[in-house]
């Protein structure tokens, strides 16, 4: 997503964008537990469900039947998974500004999972600039950055 650009309440410049995560960040305790098999295990085990499938299909013998809806079932099953995981990312949100001559430069950042809800919070944010002037509420994602 591009940055939008908003004048707050207070006539200051900020800058939001939002951008997905393609692999889910370690924050806090989390960072020295964090283990990701990374891409090399992702590739085994998609070229294993493969060979798999192959070998399934050509050893099945020729007299078999297939009824359509177990076809439709199979690609149902195979495709949920993957769907799912690209709809649950994780999307950063960050809004920041300048500043001006009496107000210090700030920089809001947050972390909201699936595309929607980061819409939705990033519509809530650009909203909550407009009329209060801040980024972040009580029970907001977003929290300034130091």
């Amino acid at each position: 997503m591009g940055t939008k650009t908003v004048i707050a309440a207070d006539n200051r410049e900020w800058q939001v964008r939002r951008n997905i995560e393609w692999s889910t960040p370690a924050m806090g305790d989390e960072f020295e537990h964090d283990v990701d098999g990374g891409r090399g295990a992702v590739v085994l085990v998609i070229a294993s469900l493969v060979l798999f499938w192959v070998l399934v299909l050509v050893w099945t013998p020729s007299g078999v039947y297939v009824p359509w809806f177990y076809w439709i079932v199979l690609v149902v099953g195979v495709g949920f998974f993957p769907a799912r995981w690209y709809l649950r990312r994780p999307w950063t949100i960050v809004a920041k500004t300048q500043g001006s001559y009496e107000l210090p430069p700030e920089h809001w950042t947050g972390m909201v999972r699936g595309g929607s809800a980061a819409r939705e919070e990033t519509r809530v944010v650009l909203r909550s600039l407009r009329t209060r002037a801040t980024p972040g509420h009580a029970d907001s994602p977003l929290q300034p950055v130091n």
